[in-house]
């Protein structure tokens, strides 16, 4: 157990909770089930009591997927742990997280309460949530700008009453590595029986130094590391399960014997299956999984790794999962080639699917001379991922006049929950006249937070990539809508992000009521 590092993933708690990245109950479990097929040790699913969304996801989660441990966070309050505790009730294996916060500044500003208070408060929550499963983690928030000695009697209190996990958070990403491996490295010299605990590491990324502070406190004796996929979380977001997980294998020279159970040829499929659900970009040169993390442009570089792939590759993209071939399919391809290259991007689909995946991929063939695996991931998303079955509002027709010597006009015709709307405006550009001539219809005026395209592929006839963030009533979602046409694109990214926030409205408020009382 000394070499075994545990991999804590977060994303469907903290990555979730980040503004534009909420999932559905069912995008949820579908993204649980490939972190099982990843190799995760623990799942923490959402906090149970921070809404029923939370609530019936983990439920779902605790029933329908095995292996890992299955974990939900809670405050330490009786009630929080209790919700906790009926969500997990089905789990194989599973964890009941709770924490409070231990520093100063929480302690005498957000909780107003005093340290005899908070360690009392501890030391009922771990005593409680031990009647109900005997995995029970315990968090000090904001760990790392908490006075240290009542650090220590924080984590010797929650020992005490039955933890088996302490986890050590960098909450609001102000650690550097030093200080932090120091940290991790007083708390196992000076608090009693740390060594019959996990010791676990949480660390936000605001400074950039997430994945560093992570590792450095594996050196010190840390053997828990909770991240999450692609790095996504509050604020800044979180230290990045595939870069932790790839330091540890590729750099044995420096960290020794220590291994995780991750299966790292799952990881860009991971990757890509979080970015499809919630309609995220990963950024090109993102380590590990980004699309240039194994490109070559500069001559030298290429002429290096042409004569041997160690020169400028200190790992190989198969060890990621990361595609080698870029195999082109076309019209002329059949269903077998379709599925065989399906399958090898991580999807598995019925007969019946296949079939209609197929319609589509001969459509698209006809506008495309060539289609990439971007292409296919595209058509897949617009097909299988969207949440069609809950979208209050569905584009039937748009029309737009645009060219250089006239004011760009566009007319659109709507359902808003099945009542017809129609409206005409005009624009800066015809993306801009068809989104006003929307709001128009709709009677709304959301505010843009982010709007970008990308073709998807070389050449004019590449599917273009938008996706849009917008704030409505309060909450922020993201829209994502591939298309031939620029236009089209644009509209359905922007339709798909209005319908997001609509559905998801009462949903993310909940979260927000809780998230005022702070999070690990």
């Amino acid at each position: 157990m000394e070499k075994r590092v545990f991999v804590f993933d977060t994303t469907l708690r903290d990555g979730e909770q980040a503004p534009g990245f909420s999932m559905t109950t069912e995008e949820k479990l579908q993204l649980a089930q490939q972190l099982a097929r990843l190799g995760v040790d623990v799942i923490e699913a959402g906090f149970a009591a921070a809404s029923a969304g939370d609530f019936e996801a983990i439920k779902l989660i605790s029933e329908r997927v095995k292996g890992p441990v299955i974990c939900s966070l809670s405050r330490a309050l009786e009630r929080d742990i209790e919700i906790a505790a009926e969500a997990l009730k089905t789990a194989e294996r599973k964890r009941i997280h709770t924490f409070i916060a231990t520093s100063e500044i929480h302690m005498k500003y957000k909780l107003k309460m005093d340290p005899p208070q908070v360690l009392e408060r501890i030391k009922r929550a771990v005593s409680f949530a031990r009647n109900f499963t005997d995995d029970v983690e315990f968090s000090c928030e904001d760990a790392t700008r908490s006075e240290r000695e009542f650090l220590y009697r924080a984590i010797e209190t929650a020992i005490s009453a039955g933890a088996t996990v302490i986890n050590i958070p960098d909450t609001v990403g102000y650690a550097v590595p030093e200080e932090f491996g120091q940290l991790i490295k007083d708390i196992k010299d000076n608090v009693p029986d740390i060594d019959r605990v996990v010791l676990s590491v949480h660390c936000h990324d605001d400074l950039g130094l997430a994945t560093a502070n992570s590792l450095t406190a594996i050196k010190y004796g840390a053997r828990q590391i909770e991240c999450t996929i692609n790095g996504i979380g509050e604020r800044a977001g979180n230290a990045a399960l595939e870069e932790v997980v790839m330091a540890l294998k590729v750099r044995k020279d420096h960290f020794g014997d220590l291994k995780t159970s991750v299966n790292t040829r799952e990881l860009y499929k991971t990757s890509r299956l979080l970015c499809r659900i919630t309609g995220s970009f990963v950024q090109p040169n993102k380590a590990v999984v980004g699309d240039n993390a194994f490109a070559h442009e500069s001559g030298i570089h290429q002429h290096g790794v042409l004569k041997h792939r160690i020169t400028y590759e200190i790992m190989n993209p198969e060890e990621v999962g990361f595609p080698m071939s870029r195999i082109v399919l076309g019209k002329h391809s059949g269903r077998h080639a379709l599925r065989k290259r399906l399958e090898d991007l991580g999807f598995r689909f019925t007969e019946e699917d296949i079939n209609r995946i197929f319609e589509k991929f001969k459509a698209l063939a006809d506008k495309k001379k060539e289609v990439y695996d971007e292409d296919l991931e595209a058509l897949i998303y617009q097909e299988f991922m969207k949440i069609e079955d809950q979208e209050p509002i569905k584009i039937e027709h748009f029309q737009v006049q645009s060219g250089d010597s006239i004011v760009p006009t566009a007319t659109v015709k709507l359902l808003y929950k099945g009542e017809e709307k129609t409206a005409t405006s005009t624009g800066n550009g015809p993306v801009d006249a068809t989104v006003k001539a929307i709001q128009k219809a709709l009677g709304i005026n959301p505010k843009f937070l982010d709007y970008s395209i990308k073709a998807l592929t070389p050449n004019t006839d590449a599917q273009a990539e938008a996706r849009v963030v917008l704030e409505f009533g309060g909450v922020k979602a993201s829209g994502r809508g591939v298309d031939t046409d620029v236009i089209r694109a644009s509209v359905n990214a922007f339709v798909d992000a209005l319908n997001r926030a609509i559905v998801r409205k009462e949903y993310i408020l909940q979260r927000s009521e809780i998230r005022e009382e702070g999070t690990v």
